[in-house]
């Protein structure tokens, strides 16, 4: 039986830089099976070195990623990716510059097949705090914000350190709930955006730094209420921008907990998986210890 297609939404308002974060997750999708949806092929400029061929629904990228068009109609699209052999790993959806994000990501709770692996809203450092307070698009700005369960605060290259702490702190205060990662061109890895891969037979102490940011790998988990320690993981300001695992409940049932934000969703299991939770957060900001003892009574 085949599990569900995580869905991200791509949301932000015009000039955010959600294309040059596309072409970035496309170049380093490194055997991931990414499907964009897109509006219009116009919207995404897809680099062109790295597209193989195209025809006028569906652009065929390099390591076999696709970037497909679905005009007014995004369910039928959807419906069409999920009967793909093999189908995508991954379906990222890239709202409009005008779209409230939100709207789009409630629309994937009626398809069957996919389930909603979060919202990422970019915001550009440089003028996101203008274009709050104008007359025409504050509202705009402020409720694609309030729908992020992750916030992109893209072009920091362009302004001083300082000023990139006053519009985090700023993003902040305007989506409480929301993680806010920063970036230049667009330079993420993957597993921010997309979800965490599931490590398995790793030891709880293992760990590794990618352009700032750390994972960790939890095994020996004690048996839990998976929901009061999914929820506790997600809104303990713990530091986690992304978690997947398995865990058990007293009873002996496993469960799939996963993590954006402090959006979180569990999910029983019959499956004989191994009992593990891989963490993801900015290095120096993933409370590594408190989750120890959490998840595995101590802090390693």
């Amino acid at each position: 039986m085949r599990q569900n297609i995580p869905v991200i939404v791509i949301g932000g308002y015009l000039g955010a830089g959600k294309t040059t974060l596309l072409n970035h997750l496309l170049r380093h999708a490194d055997g991931r099976k990414i499907a964009i949806l897109v509006n219009e092929f116009g919207d995404l400029p897809i680099d062109a070195d790295i597209i193989e061929a195209r025809d006028d629904e569906m652009i065929t990228i390099s390591g076999g990623c696709i970037c497909c068009s679905f005009g007014s109609d995004m369910t039928a699209a959807m419906i069409k990716l999920a009967q793909l052999e093999p189908p995508p790993d991954y379906v990222v959806i890239e709202a409009s510059g005008v779209a409230m994000p939100g709207a789009v990501a409630a629309s994937i709770s009626f398809l069957d097949g996919f389930s909603l692996a979060g919202v990422v809203v970019l915001a550009d450092s440089e003028r996101i705090r203008k274009q709050a307070v104008d007359e025409y698009l504050g509202d705009t700005i402020l409720r694609q914000i309030s729908d992020a369960d992750l916030i992109v605060q893209t072009k920091i290259d362009l302004i001083s350190n300082d000023m990139v702490l006053e519009v985090r702190d700023w993003l902040t205060s305007a989506n409480s709930k929301a993680q806010v990662i920063a970036t230049a061109q667009g330079r993420l890895p993957p597993e921010v955006i997309l979800g965490v891969e599931m490590v398995a037979e790793q030891p709880h102490t293992s760990s590794h730094a990618d352009a700032g940011y750390e994972s960790r790998v939890f095994s020996g988990i004690l048996p839990c209420n998976p929901i009061h320690l999914t929820k506790s993981l997600a809104t303990g300001g713990l530091g986690i921008i992304r978690a997947k695992g398995f865990v058990a409940d007293d009873a002996g049932q496993n469960w799939l907990i996963q993590i954006v934000g402090e959006r979180f969703e569990i999910t029983p299991t019959e499956a004989d998986e191994h009992i593990a939770v891989v963490c993801i957060g900015r290095k120096g900001a993933l409370k590594i210890g408190e989750i120890g003892v959490m998840l595995v009574g101590d802090s390693g």
